[in-house]
């Protein structure tokens, strides 16, 4: 997810300086190198090989969005030694977009350009959730299903439910972790640096994704950071990233984590929420020339997201140390929304406790579950 740009600066600023001194380190220390930390086998596995691993049943599915890619989606049809249909609580599927480490292909090439081959967050609300909500719909044969998304998939849910009322009715609940609308209260990186970046992007990179996910986050992972001496060095770039606090991650898991962040993201979906930055504002990505906003949108300027038009009934959880949903701006979005039925704020929580949270099933999805069942009775 983008809305993890802030630890990415972050991390990217302190390379330099970190391969100065595993270099310096290594020199100097190497009989060190051979003390080893026991690794985590999920570190070389991908989402279905990791689901397997837990003796957990799964399935995979291929779903072909409006515009021609290929998403996967993956489907944890019941629980372990059970049998599919037992228990009243619907099966869980993991989706996943456009830009994300596990897409596989695209079947209709659209015309390179750095600005249009992956898109935004903008495509994923209105092809990628659709394809993927359409999909579980025909397959399941249910009327309405409950949706649960997490930083950016939360941004892409808002979106979708206040543009297409009629999807939204087969919504039946929202859950809402360390929601994404608002970025006034982003302090990291700087607002100043977006119009910058937007500029430098443009000029120079012109790339199809920026940080993608290589063959070198699993070498960091499991042979780098595998070795006590660079441990402490590599816990620092791993709380860089997402956090400034030891006290809530199973950090024995750092291969893991290592090995499959970050997952990369697409040039403009990177300009897009830089411009969500600046102006203040959920809107649709803007093409900075009337000519193309107007083919695009019929208008010289890009439309905003009006999220007091979604109806969809909603759950949020939010994070009192979150600098990317920010306290503030879960506030305002708070003061908003038309059919807000909870919001929990947990004091301690970062952007990424809601992931990685060694609580978070005691603070946030038991509540999920005690939720859904309750409503199933109803």
């Amino acid at each position: 997810s983008s809305a993890f740009v802030s630890g990415r600066f972050q991390m990217l600023r302190r390379l330099p300086v970190i391969a100065c001194w595993m270099l310096i380190i290594g020199v100097t220390n190497g009989s060190s190198l051979k003390s080893k930390i026991p690794k985590n086998p999920e570190a070389y596995m991908n989402i279905s090989q990791m689901i397997s691993y837990w003796n957990y049943p799964n399935e995979q599915y291929d779903i072909v969005t409006k515009d021609g890619y290929i998403l996967d989606l993956y489907r944890i049809p019941h629980g372990k030694g059970g049998s599919e249909g037992t228990g009243k609580i619907r099966s869980l599927r993991l989706g996943s977009h456009r830009d994300g480490k596990w897409i596989l292909e695209i079947v209709n090439l659209p015309p390179a350009s750095c600005l249009s081959f992956f898109g935004s967050f903008d495509e994923m609300a209105k092809y990628d959730l659709p394809a993927t909500i359409d999909f579980i719909v025909k397959k399941t044969g249910q009327e309405q299903l409950y949706y649960v998304g997490h930083s950016q998939g939360t941004t892409i849910g808002f979106i979708l439910f206040s543009i297409d009322p009629k999807l939204a009715q087969r919504i039946k609940m929202f859950f809402g972790l360390a929601p994404v609308v608002f970025l006034k209260g982003s302090k990291n990186p700087p607002t100043k640096i977006y119009p910058f970046l937007e500029a430098v992007v443009k000029a120079v990179l012109c790339e199809k994704r920026i940080l993608p996910h290589t063959k070198f986050n699993r070498f960091l992972g499991t042979k780098i950071c595998s070795l006590q001496i660079f441990r402490w060095l590599c816990e620092k770039i791993f709380l860089d990233f997402i956090s400034d606090d030891y006290r809530n991650l199973n950090m024995s898991r750092l291969d893991v984590f290592l090995s499959n962040l970050p997952g990369g993201t697409s040039i403009q979906n990177i300009v897009h929420w830089g411009q969500i930055v600046t102006s203040g504002h959920l809107q649709a990505f803007d093409w900075k020339k009337p000519a193309l906003n107007m083919a695009h949108y019929n208008q010289v300027t890009p439309p905003l997201y009006n999220v007091t038009l979604m109806r969809t009934p909603t759950a949020l959880w939010s994070g009192g140390t979150d600098v990317v949903a920010d306290p503030t701006d879960v506030d305002s979005l708070l003061s908003i929304l038309p059919n807000l039925v909870y919001h929990k704020r947990i004091p301690h929580y970062t952007h990424l406790d809601f992931c990685f949270g060694v609580d978070s099933h005691l603070l946030i999805f038991y509540e999920i579950l005690d939720m859904i069942k309750k409503n199933m009775q109803t």
